[in-house]
């Protein structure tokens, strides 16, 4: 999947109701979970952690 020119992934885990997510900015890798029984949530959490990560590098090279 793709956000804000991020691509990013979502996949279920053996627990359910827990998502594992990765994306890449740059050089830097991002991976994480989410607890969730609603994929399109779990979605909607990593494109804000996305927007939440491109804000931050925007504020450093200001």
């Amino acid at each position: 999947m793709n956000h804000r020119g991020v691509e990013f992934t979502v996949a279920k885990t053996a627990i359910p109701g827990v998502w594992q997510w990765q994306f890449r900015i740059g050089e830097e890798v991002k991976t994480g979970k989410t607890e969730t029984k609603i994929d399109l949530l779990a979605i909607r959490r990593v494109q804000l952690r996305i927007d939440r990560e491109l804000k931050a590098i925007e504020r450093k090279t200001a």
